[in-house]
């Protein structure tokens, strides 16, 4: 087996690899594999989203960072991921999920050699997504809130401060239907 805590169809192909996942020895990590004697943490699954999409400059955003942080069971397919805006990225292809963003040096946190939104902002991105938020995004966000320990009390606090950035109030509006506004101190 590598030396990484993952194994790839870079390592071993696709067919062995589901052969140990029905033989109890793998276990799926997103598009890769673990020994079913690791611990599935944060670095193991940024280390999947790392290898799926390839490109080091990307972040992974929205569900994909709540997934690596343990609020979601799995991951979104295609992976979102944005870059922060000063990168200048230009999209290639049709089936890449990237979105250009600002994002400050709190926003960022490195797992396993891959950049994902911490969770706080991870929840931020939730809320403020223009593509809608459906009962998977609330109930990341509410994932977040545990496995994560976001406060919804400082969340408040952020989205108040940003009501009048682009879906500023629309997260407010949204947060407030999670339930997690009367959650806090």
């Amino acid at each position: 087996m590598p030396t990484s805590r993952l194994v790839t169809t870079d390592d071993w192909p696709a067919a062995e690899l589901h052969a140990a996942v029905l033989a109890g020895e793998l276990v799926p990590v997103g598009a890769c594999w673990a020994s079913v004697a690791e611990p599935q943490d944060s670095a193991l699954r940024a280390a999947s989203y790392g290898w799926s999409v390839a490109d080091a400059r990307f972040v992974a955003a929205g569900r994909s960072a709540a997934w690596i942080w343990g609020a979601c069971s799995r991951p979104p397919l295609p992976h979102a991921s944005c870059v922060p805006a000063s990168e200048r990225f230009r999209r290639r292809g049709a089936w890449s999920a990237v979105r250009e963003v600002t994002l400050g040096a709190e926003d960022v946190v490195v797992r396993a050699g891959s950049r994902v939104l911490s969770p706080v902002a991870t929840a931020l991105d939730l809320l403020r997504d223009r593509r809608g938020f459906g009962a998977a995004e609330a109930d990341a966000l509410r994932g977040l809130v545990v496995t994560a320990q976001v406060d919804p009390s400082h969340l408040v606090t952020l989205l108040v401060r940003s009501e009048r950035l682009p879906m500023g109030r629309q997260a407010q509006r949204r947060f407030r239907e999670t339930g997690l506004a009367a959650v806090g101190p």
